[in-house]
């Protein structure tokens, strides 16, 4: 049977594959199109397979919001170029439409979603196979708040989501994303600090101030104090805001509205 040219784009479109892949997948397939179809699938997963042990350690990071709902996803490729393809960040943005539209619960369950007549898996294996690089999905996160907002810095590598327990204007919230970019916090507040990293930052401000010579007497107060700066510097309410230092972000967002807070923080960097 001979393969037109037709055949081959028709191929090229559901896969994504190149053009001599289709041709050689529609002619050992003698020009049925579902086996086609398989055949460029399997050679994605072989292609997976040998690649697992790669370091897959560009890629894209976007975020978006939805009304009240915001998802983030990395896709990781293993080459800055294939990161900046215009296809590998379409890819990407597929995927986060698809979080959006489910809101699955973590990761495995992403995956799990289907897309295009296979799961989310499937799409990312086989598009191993048409790139030629590992390729895997490396975080999902997503919030739920009242209003969210969505920030990408410059050049798809890092991004972050932030949710507000009321509507705000797009400029606070724009700034407060722009501030967890910048400042990497871990936390909203001083309360979702685990205490096994309170715990570890008094231990190490008392190693600290041992070291210095301070009086066994003092290293509690001491640590203490310590302890409060590092709240200062990572937890985002505490932060001191980076457009008006002389505020910190909580004192900015009551000076918007005296009951506006975060709720909600989700940050991702490629570059960590």
């Amino acid at each position: 049977m001979a393969i037109t040219a037709a055949d081959v784009k028709k191929l090229r479109t559901a896969t994504n594959a190149g053009m001599m892949d289709c041709k050689k997948a529609l002619t050992e397939a003698e020009g049925n199109f579902d086996e086609a179809v398989k055949i460029i699938r399997k050679k994605g997963l072989a292609i997976a397979n040998k690649r697992a042990d790669r370091e897959a350690t560009e890629g894209c990071v976007l975020a978006q919001t939805v009304g009240n709902k915001g998802a983030m996803l990395a896709l990781n490729c293993e080459t800055d170029f294939v990161a900046k393809n215009e296809n590998f960040v379409a890819l990407t943005q597929s995927i986060l439409d698809i979080a959006l539209e489910n809101m699955p619960a973590d990761k495995d369950a992403l995956l799990a979603l289907p897309m295009d007549g296979r799961t989310v898996n499937d799409i990312v294996m086989e598009q191993t196979g048409v790139i030629g690089e590992k390729l895997e999905i490396s975080f999902y996160g997503k919030i739920e708040s009242a209003s969210s907002f969505a920030y990408i810095h410059p050049g798809n590598k890092l991004a972050t989501l932030v949710g507000f327990n009321k509507e705000v204007d797009t400029d606070t919230m724009k700034d407060i994303a722009m501030q967890t970019a910048a400042m990497a916090p871990i936390a909203i507040d001083k309360d979702g600090i685990s205490e096994e990293i309170v715990a570890r930052e008094l231990e190490v401000a008392k190693g600290k101030a041992l070291e210095e010579g301070k009086p066994e007497a003092m290293l509690e107060k001491i640590a203490m104090g310590r302890l409060n700066k590092f709240f200062q510097e990572t937890t985002l309410l505490n932060q001191s805001f980076i457009k008006e230092g002389k505020q910190t972000v909580k004192q900015h967002l009551q000076g918007v509205d005296k009951d506006l807070t975060v709720t909600d923080m989700v940050r991702f960097t490629l570059n960590a």
